[in-house]
């Protein structure tokens, strides 16, 4: 849902820009009052921007880190199921409790409201359905990877989204966008060259498999639900959150029903959590907050610096927790994968005038 948030930034600038003074101060004087508070608001607008980059970054880089810290002996004790519907459940509640702020503040409204229509609530299945199956696939993926590979490999959801894209929404991309696709495929495959084993690639074929089929799902659910958003623009996001994620509970429940039901039954529900699951389990849900916030209090380029910092630092916590090795091929490969994110965010096509 972050195609939304950035919408409802631009909304606010549009609405910053337009204050003007109430009363009928003469011009020198109002400048200099509104050049005191522009000072007062850039020092806080920096602040905020700096606290949102700093979370944004330690929750994307702890992401795959807490993931693999939460095996034991290389497996879960865990279900993943039961801790991707706690995601879930997290969420929806995290929606409940920023709509409660809204309506205290404005009032409950036909956009806000939480009662909806069949037809309105029908569209939420299918992106709840595919970011299920991607949720549970990167609990699968770290068989085959490593937690800072998978930092890498996730950058492949870009080329996804941004072909779905021009595919679906008939979305125009620049040069310099297909160019910076080349470049992530470069860095990517640069990141996990091996040039100590026999095997060219560190990643194994299914582990490849399973990036690319997690950047698809991933790319087909964010360019469907921005589609679903444009049909109802003036809907609280806060509600079509709250629908998608139950959709998202209804779908781990069915899995947990179908892959470990028996396994909760005897065991129970947190049978096999820990400090370091529940911690986890924060932070997915938080990472998705972190993002609207960088997209409300600070700018895209905040979160392309966020995602590309988290790169390394993945890497290099992970040498110290799991024993990586930080590789001359894994530190080239990221530094490309960085610039191509940069180049992704930078070329978006103008308006014509």
């Amino acid at each position: 849902m972050e195609y939304r948030k950035v919408k409802d930034q631009e909304t606010y600038d549009v609405i910053f820009q337009d204050i003007e003074s109430p009363d009928g101060r003469s011009l020198s004087s109002t400048s200099s009052t509104l050049g005191d508070a522009g000072g007062l608001k850039g020092k806080h607008s920096w602040k905020q921007k700096s606290i949102v980059t700093v979370a944004l970054t330690l929750l994307t880089s702890s992401q795959a880190i807490l993931i693999v810290w939460s095996k034991r002996a290389g497996k879960y004790e865990y279900t993943v199921t039961t801790a991707n519907f706690s995601v879930e459940a997290l969420k929806c509640l995290l929606s409940l409790v920023a709509l409660y702020r809204t309506w205290n503040s404005q009032g409950v409204t036909k956009d806000n409201r939480l009662s909806t229509s069949l037809d309105e609530v029908s569209v939420y299945p299918i992106p709840a359905a595919l970011y299920m199956v991607k949720n549970l696939l990167q609990y699968y993926i770290f068989a085959y990877v490593d937690a800072p590979a998978y930092q890498i490999l996730k950058n492949l959801n870009i080329i996804s989204t941004g072909v779905l894209y021009r595919i679906i929404l008939k979305k125009k991309l620049s040069e310099i966008q297909w160019a910076a696709f080349i470049l992530l495929c470069a860095g990517c495959t640069t990141a996990q060259l091996n040039p100590s084993s026999d095997h060219v690639l560190q990643t194994p074929f299914q582990g490849w498999m399973m990036a690319i089929v997690m950047a698809l799902l991933s790319g087909f659910a964010g360019v469907y639900t921005e589609a679903i958003i444009k049909k109802r623009p003036s809907r609280n996001i806060n509600v079509q959150n709250f629908w998608l994620y139950i959709f998202g509970m209804i779908f781990n429940l069915v899995a947990i029903c179908v892959q470990d039901f028996d396994a909760v039954m005897n065991k129970g529900f947190f049978h096999g959590y820990s400090f370091i699951t529940f911690l986890m389990i924060l932070n997915h849900a938080l990472s998705g907050i972190a993002v609207s916030m960088v997209m409300k209090y600070a700018d895209n380029i905040v979160k392309v610096y966020s995602t590309s910092v988290a790169m390394l630092l993945t890497a290099v916590v992970s040498v110290f927790l799991f024993g990586f090795h930080l590789s001359l091929a894994f530190f080239l490969g990221s530094t490309v994968v960085s610039v191509s994110v940069y180049l992704h965010s930078v070329g978006k096509p103008q308006p014509q005038k």
